[in-house]
């Protein structure tokens, strides 16, 4: 059985993140997305997967602000994207979970996803605990996951590469 290794992405693997974020979405949005995040300083946690030496997969948390009484600093977890021939075997969930692990030990405590609920929820994001906050995202797909005190209001501040105020 082939296994999945995760790791923190380098420059390196930009092209090949490029490649799968592509490939995933079946277009280039998500990747430009990426490649502006990046670029602008935004990214907190950016991780890849590969199987026999090859880019499969890639989880990108980004810095997210949460203006209440002051900003507080947050993740939006955005995206995630898996080579299609490899979507359903795991390499996501394996992907978020150590994204998970890793920001919580580095002290984050509030993590925010636009997304499916049924697939998020299997990671304890929820609507509930988005639903106070100010988005032009709001909605049941705005979904957040707390490892510790975080605000349930306030506005949500994206990175400028999302296009959004």
């Amino acid at each position: 059985m082939t296994e999945t290794g995760i790791r923190t992405a380098t420059d390196a693997d930009r092209a090949a993140i490029f490649s799968v974020e592509e490939a995933a979405f079946a277009r280039t949005d998500e990747a430009e997305l990426v490649d502006a995040i990046r670029r602008d300083g935004d990214a907190v946690l950016e991780l890849v997967a590969e199987r026999d030496r090859a880019l499969v997969g890639h989880v990108l948390f980004s810095r997210l602000g949460v203006d209440d009484t002051s900003r507080f600093a947050a993740v939006a977890l955005a995206p995630v994207a898996i080579a299609p021939a490899l979507q359903g075997r795991g390499i996501g969930t394996a992907l978020i979970q150590e994204g998970h692990r890793r920001l919580r030990a580095a002290g984050e405590r509030l993590s925010v996803v636009l997304g499916d609920p049924a697939y998020y929820g299997r990671f304890g994001y929820t609507h509930r605990r988005a639903a106070g906050f100010e988005s032009l995202f709001q909605g049941n797909a705005l979904q957040a996951l707390a490892w510790g005190a975080a605000p349930a209001t306030g506005r949500l501040v994206y990175p400028r590469a999302f296009g959004v105020g």
